[in-house]
Parts: C-alpha cells; structure tokens; sequence
C-alpha cells in the first residue's frame, strides 16, 4: 500500500540522546519528503521548539504541538487547531500542584511560565532549550491574565508521578487529558488536545483517510495516534504498553529507527 502521510514523534523518536536529528534520521525524511510523502512533527513541544526542526528537516506541513492541543503552520504561524486547558480547571491543578509541592510549568502564548526557577527548571531546559520566565503564584498569574493554558506539565525529575496521575485521573478523568510523555513529565491538557484527535483533523484537511497515514512514536502520549494511523510505529525504547498499541516495532532513537523504518519500509 502506498501511503500518503508521516507524523513523527520528536523525543526519543526522531531526536537522540542528545535532543538532535541525526544524519541519518534527517536524510530519511528528506527522501521521504522528496518521494512526495507528507511529514508532520507531532509532539508536546512549545511550537517555538518544534518549529526549528521543522525548518531543519524541511516540514512544511503544519504541526502538532502542545500533545494535539495546537496545529500551527510552521511557515506562516497560523493556528488552525486550538484546544487549551479550561481556565476554571487550570486554575485546580495548579491548586493542586502547590498543596502537592510539586513544580508546575504553565504553557500561555507559546511562553513558559513557572512560579519560581529551581531545579526542575534546569532539567526541562537541559531537554528543552526555551527560555523560562518566573511570575511567582501561578494561580494569581492565570486569573489576573484570564486566558486558558495551552497545557500544563508536573515536572519532577526524581518522583514518582504514579500517584499523582492517578489522583488528578481519578478526579478529573472526564474533563482532562492526563498522561506522561516521560517517567519525569506529566502532562495535563484538554480532552481533546490528544494527538490522534490532531492527526484526524490533518487527515480531514488533506482528504486522507486513516490507511493513508503512518505514524511513529514511543510515549504513552502517543498511543492514540498510533491506533488511528492506518500504521502504527513505535520505537524499540517505548514501554511495552505503547509498544502493545502499534503495528509494528522499528529499532531505537540511538540506533534511528525512524531512518530505519522509512529506508526499510517506506522507500
């Protein structure tokens, strides 16, 4: 079967261990895009990170950012999908993030606010490379400004998060998307801020249907999108679960499985 379109996971997918697109990986998609295969980026990165890569690879397709809660033309910036977090239910979990002590980023206007700079903030932008900018109580923040955030994430490089995701799913499992994208992020966004949901609305612009689509991917944030593409992917380092949810297993980010995937299967 000859399929139309490529959605590509970024961390601990397309990018490596050092948060780059390997030569191999970038020749790949360049092939791909040369063939006449459509690539997007889908991920849960700001857009002013996932933008760069789109620019590198050559993506002109619009992206999946922000777990789906954002598409984004990377040419031009235009949104053409905007899910946020509930500003009343925003303003909950960063209740809940305080009594929990837990560090809490806050995603507005593709800016990342926080209430203080910390370790944890140090070790997201050891990943991510965007700047942080302090406000102090959060919750303040958000209701003096009075816009919903794009998303929120639990960061805590050496917790457990087990917990605290199955408390806030318990609570708010119908009204929220909760979900972590690493063992040290979890993820709260807009029950229809999910990536499969962005790829089907990609698919409907495109006039593809779902057999036309692959999509690759390693993260629990990812397994909706694999179950919609007509193939899904995951990458040798996913977890079992994700693993469970695709199609087929290519190898790991360090041995580019994505390159490996597109040669092997796609080219």
């Amino acid at each position: 079967m000859k399929y139309k379109m490529l959605a590509l996971d970024l961390d601990e997918t397309l990018l490596n261990e050092e948060s780059k697109v390997s030569a191999r990986n970038r020749e790949a998609v360049k092939k791909a895009l040369k063939k006449g295969i459509l690539v997007t980026i889908a991920t849960g990165r700001m857009f002013r990170s996932a933008q760069k890569f789109a620019h590198e690879l050559g993506v002109e397709l619009p992206l999946i950012i922000y777990h789906g809660a954002v598409i984004r033309r990377s040419d031009n910036g235009e949104i053409m999908r905007y899910r946020p977090v509930p500003w009343h239910l925003s303003l909950e979990i960063i209740q809940l993030a305080e009594e929990e002590k837990c560090h809490l980023n806050c995603y507005l206007d593709d800016r990342l606010f926080v209430k203080e700079e910390n370790e944890q903030t140090r070790f997201y932008q050891q990943i991510v490379s965007v700047p942080v900018e302090s406000v102090g109580d959060l919750g303040e923040f958000v209701s003096r400004n009075r816009k919903e955030p794009i998303k929120l994430s639990v960061v805590e490089e050496e917790r457990d998060l087990e917990p605290l995701e199955i408390m806030i799913r318990e609570k708010y499992g119908s009204k929220l998307s909760v979900v972590q994208s690493r063992p040290s992020f979890l993820e709260i966004t807009s029950t229809e801020a999910t990536k499969g949901q962005a790829l089907r609305f990609l698919a409907d612009k495109w006039n593809l249907d779902r057999e036309d689509i692959i999509a690759i991917g390693d993260s629990y944030n990812d397994i909706d999108m694999l179950q919609y593409a007509g193939l899904g992917v995951a990458m040798a380092n996913a977890p079992q679960k994700v693993r469970d949810s695709a199609n087929m297993v290519t190898l790991s980010n360090r041995e580019d499985g994505v390159a490996y995937f597109i040669e092997e299967y796609l080219l």
